[in-house]
Order: structure tokens, then C-alpha cells, then sequence
């Protein structure tokens, strides 16, 4: 089975070294650091318990040298995706199947999804229409990422918890090609479900990222330390309510509750989110597909959402405040207060 890796970073790096370690036909498409770590020292994966793989797949810079796979396993993030949907092409033949790992709401939910809303496009995945146009959605095998992880180095992924990359089909089936992607990460060591319903799973995913994600980022506070402060923790819950309402009228329901989701959560401990790690790196906020989506599918549902609002104001000018700053924020005293300072201490 030929799989292919686009992205090399925490959650590609991870799922591509253990299959490859497990002897599928892996090929990373990578740039960059990444590229020439993994083509010098291959694909270093440190486990929970410290245990090591190093796995020594093909790399490549360009889709087109990799050629066609049986499988495409699109491991960046959400706000990257358009950049690479015309390389897509090239790894893909007549039965290649796409397996999405991005978090949040993906541009192809209202695919086969039934219902008034069949269709709709969500524009805060996709604004100018051109991933929907370059990626067959019929290719799609949903996929929802549980595992917690962190590119450490180059070529280096530590992987903080988890092992479960829960899979889907858009129309609810039980197909072959996502039986045949399921055994592959079962055989690499992960658990690998496929469900009928990957929309649900898709929001409980969501549920946590849309507050806890944008919450770490403006406060800089680890997943424990923000859920173990009153007020954002309340915060989070109020994020999650209005999130489960819009949710609920698109028809999905959730297997558990927010005080067990948020327990979850506060398990993984002093773990920095991936939006804090992109904040503290300097790298573009995955911002649209974890609030802006939310925000956009309370519209269509006309259901309100005044504190998703509020915070997606708020990470929205931090966002647009790192890319003015190229991701170095800081604030310097201006002159007025300056002077005012030295007025004070000189009187």
C-alpha cells in the first residue's frame, strides 16, 4: 500500500513514522528543515514511554516526484491546505483516497451531509471556493486527530498522549478503502475506528479546540492551567454550550458531555495547545476552521454565539497583529508614556 504524508510536522511526522516503521510504502512531501532531516536521519518518533522509531521513508519537496498513491494522508494544518490543493493532484490516481486530518470544520462538510444545507460551502475553511475545486471531495475519508504531539526538532516528533485517529466516511458508509486505511494504522500501532457519523466526532474534537485552543493562545496558559482557573475554565464551558446548540441543529449529537470533555482535557496536563505553540513560533494562527466555522455555521443555523464571538474577535487581532509583526509581538513604551514615567520618578 502506497501512502503518502503531506506535511511532515507533529501529527504527520508521528502518523508517517509508525507506518513506515510497520513496513507500508511511505513517501513524505516535506520542505524545508524537515525535508533534509528526514533525508539525512529519517523520521525520529520519541513514544509516550520514551520508546524510539526511527523509520526511513522516501521525501520529497514536490508531489509530482512522489507520484500516485493509494493513499493521501493531508497532515497540515487547515489554513495551509489551499496552498498545496493543486499538488494533491499529482499523488492521486482514479481510486486514491484523501484522508483529511485537520482540525476543525473541513471544506467538505456539507458534502453528501443530506438535509437543506447539502452542498453549502464553508467558506471559512475555503473562502475563495479553489480547495473544492482542486480536491475531488469523493476522495474524502474524514479523519479526527486525538493524539497530542510536538515536533521537537527537524525531523524530531515527541508524542505527548494518544494513539487514536478515529476515521469516516462523508456519507456514513462503511467502505472498503476506509477498512483497508483503518488496518494500516492498526498495524502501525494506532487505534484506528471507522464510524458512521464522522461529523459528531468531528465537533467533539472541535468542541475543545474552538475555546481552549484560542484561550491558550491570548493567556499563553497550558490546557491544565486554563481549566484550572475559574474564569477562563467558565468561559470555555459557555464556548462549548453555544457550540453544542449549533451542532445539535445540524443534527449531531455528542457521545459525552462537556464536564467529561473538559476532564479529558485537563488530563493531558501542562500540554501548550497548537495554537500557543504557533503563537510562541510565530506561525499563522490555524484561526478559520476552529472558531471562524463555528462562528459562520451559527449564522447559517441562526443560532447565537455572543462569547465565540467575542474571544474570535479577540485571537482575530492577535492573529492579525503576528502577521503585521512577522510573528514577533512585543510593546514598547510609547513617548507619552515615557515621558510620563520620568515625569513621575523625577517628582
Amino acid at each position: 500500500m502506497k501512502i503518502a504524508v503531506v506535511g511532515a510536522g507533529a501529527i504527520g511526522g508521528y502518523v508517517g513514522g509508525w507506518l513506515a516503521a510497520a513496513g507500508e510504502e511511505v513517501t513524505f512531501i516535506a520542505r524545508g528543515a524537515n525535508l533534509a532531516a528526514i533525508k539525512q536521519n529519517g523520521m525520529r518518533v520519541i513514544g509516550e514511554d520514551g520508546t524510539e522509531v526511527v523509520a526511513r521513508p522516501a521525501a520529497f519537496e514536490r508531489a509530482a516526484e512522489a507520484g500516485p498513491q493509494d493513499f493521501v494522508v493531508l497532515a497540515v494544518k487547515a489554513h495551509q491546505v489551499a496552498a498545496i490543493a493543486a499538488d494533491v493532484a499529482a499523488l492521486c490516481h482514479g481510486e486514491t483516497a484523501i484522508v483529511t486530518m485537520q482540525n476543525g470544520i473541513p471544506w467538505w462538510y456539507f458534502h453528501k451531509h443530506g438535509g437543506p444545507l447539502e452542498g453549502t460551502a464553508v467558506r471559512s475553511a475555503d473562502p475563495d471556493g479553489s480547495i473544492a475545486k482542486l480536491i475531488d471531495a469523493d476522495r474524502v475519508i474524514g479523519s479526527v486527530v486525538y493524539p497530542a504531539a510536538t515536533l521537537e526538532a527537524p525531523g524530531v516528533v515527541h508524542v505527548v498522549e494518544g494513539r487514536r485517529f478515529t476515521l469516516g466516511e462523508p456519507d456514513g458508509s462503511t467502505s472498503a478503502r476506509a477498512q483497508a486505511i483503518s488496518a494500516a494504522f492498526v498495524r502501525a500501532g494506532f487505534k484506528a475506528p471507522v464510524i458512521a457519523d464522522i461529523r459528531s466526532e468531528i465537533w467533539l474534537k472541535l468542541w475543545g479546540n474552538l475555546s481552549f485552543n484560542p484561550i491558550s493562545a491570548l493567556t499563553h496558559s497550558t490546557l491544565a492551567g486554563l481549566l484550572r482557573f475559574p474564569l477562563t475554565r467558565e468561559l470555555s464551558i459557555e464556548m462549548m454550550r453555544e457550540a453544542e446548540t449549533v451542532a445539535n441543529k445540524l443534527g449531531v449529537t455528542f457521545r459525552i458531555g462537556i464536564d467529561k470533555r473538559i476532564a479529558g482535557a485537563e488530563k493531558v496536563g501542562e500540554h501548550k495547545t497548537s495554537m500557543l505553540q504557533d503563537v510562541e513560533a510565530g506561525r499563522p494562527l490555524e484561526l478559520e476552521a476552529l472558531i471562524g466555522a463555528a462562528v459562520e455555521l451559527g449564522r447559517l443555523t441562526q443560532t447565537p454565539t455572543p462569547h465565540i464571538d467575542a474571544v474570535y474577535a479577540l485571537v482575530s487581532l492577535l492573529a492579525k497583529q503576528l502577521g503585521e509583526t512577522h510573528g514577533r509581538l512585543s510593546l514598547p513604551p510609547s513617548p507619552t508614556f515615557s515621558n510620563q514615567s520620568q515625569s513621575v520618578q523625577m517628582a
